[in-house]
């Protein structure tokens, strides 16, 4: 009882003591501190309200994450010439007519000339400037594969989504897919050659008529992943369309997959178009195009001195296509979230 009542009397002395010292703190404080060195911080529910979201931009992001690939940047630079070359190239002083045939003052054709002063890439079997057409050419190309892509990415992305949201459309979307799919390409491009004219208009219409359902098949089974996703069950809950749903909660998820898709789709149109031409089936001799070329150079191959006519052709579609490829599969990987470091 003595120890205990020793420890109690302690305990009422140490608080008395700490009371003390801090009732002389406080007053020490008050006496020695004004009100003019406070003054009230303003409140703006704008900035306070802000405050609870995050700066993170997905385009910002995606765009950081693309530059820091040096590769990629070091390819697009490259791409960004070719096609800007590509385009001003008949503006530049100085261009021959790719259609053009140019003769010597005897009137006889300068053909198969060789690299030289007046004709960069030298000349072809009748005369034409190699150079000329090689660029009028890739315009042809690049025409064919723009145009393949936007039809694929336009068609696809639509009966993707369709396809994979939408389940009543399900086994009507899969039973035509199961019959597209099982037509080989190469056939139904060499038959639809042979039916309709040779042309631009001809090609497009032969590669995009099967081209979508590789991208319809990606987006489908992306779509399938996720939605049945909570965010998209609370939208369906609340009445959201159906519309507005597929635009704001499944595409931005599939930007990757849509951008790498196009980004293929563009060299694989042109190497199409090559492949067609290199059988004899493609566009007309007098259309450049790359396949035009290629072929003409590829009956040339025996001969060491006009080996030129397929090297540079040949050299812009390696360009082209690495490029493409590159550039697409780095912005694809930039486009997913996961890669976004703040």
């Amino acid at each position: 009882m003595k120890h205990l009542g020793f420890h109690t009397l302690r305990d009422q002395a140490t608080d008395a003591l700490g009371d003390k010292l801090t009732n002389q703190l406080q007053e020490q404080l008050h006496s020695e501190t004004s009100e003019d060195l406070f003054t009230f911080a303003d409140f703006n529910a704008e900035e306070a309200e802000r405050g609870g979201y995050s700066d993170y931009s997905y385009w910002r992001s995606t765009l950081r994450a693309f530059f820091q690939n040096k590769i990629a940047v070091f390819f697009l630079i490259v791409m960004v010439t070719v096609l800007a070359f590509t385009f001003i190239q008949p503006y530049l002083p100085g261009q021959k007519d790719p259609l053009l045939i140019h003769n010597d003052q005897w009137g006889l054709p300068l053909n198969n000339i060789p690299p030289c002063e007046e004709f960069i890439f030298g000349t072809n079997a009748i005369g034409q400037d190699l150079w000329a057409r090689i660029w009028a050419g890739t315009r042809t190309s690049l025409f064919i594969g723009f145009s393949v892509a936007l039809v694929e990415a336009v068609v696809g992305i639509l009966v993707g989504v369709l396809w994979g949201y939408v389940r009543k459309l399900d086994f009507f979307f899969t039973e035509l897919y199961n019959v597209l799919d099982n037509i080989p390409q190469t056939l139904l491009l060499i038959l639809i050659s042979y039916v309709l004219k040779p042309g631009v208009s001809t090609i497009i219409f032969a590669l995009s008529l099967t081209g979508w359902l590789g991208m319809a098949r990606f987006i489908r089974n992306q779509i399938i992943i996720i939605r049945d996703r909570d965010y998209n069950l609370a939208s369906r809950c609340l009445g959201i369309p159906t519309g507005r749903i597929i635009l704001k909660n499944l595409l931005p998820y599939l930007v990757s997959v849509i951008t790498m898709r196009m980004a293929l789709a563009i060299p694989s149109a042109i190497g199409n178009e090559v492949f067609v031409t290199y059988i004899g089936i493609g566009l007309p001799v007098d259309t450049p195009s790359l396949g035009n070329l290629i072929q003409t150079g590829r009956s040339l191959m025996t001969v060491a001195s006009l080996r030129y006519q397929l090297y540079f052709p040949v050299l812009v579609l390696v360009i082209i296509t690495v490029s493409f490829y590159i550039i697409g599969n780095a912005f694809a990987d930039a486009a997913d979230p996961k890669n976004h470091v703040k």
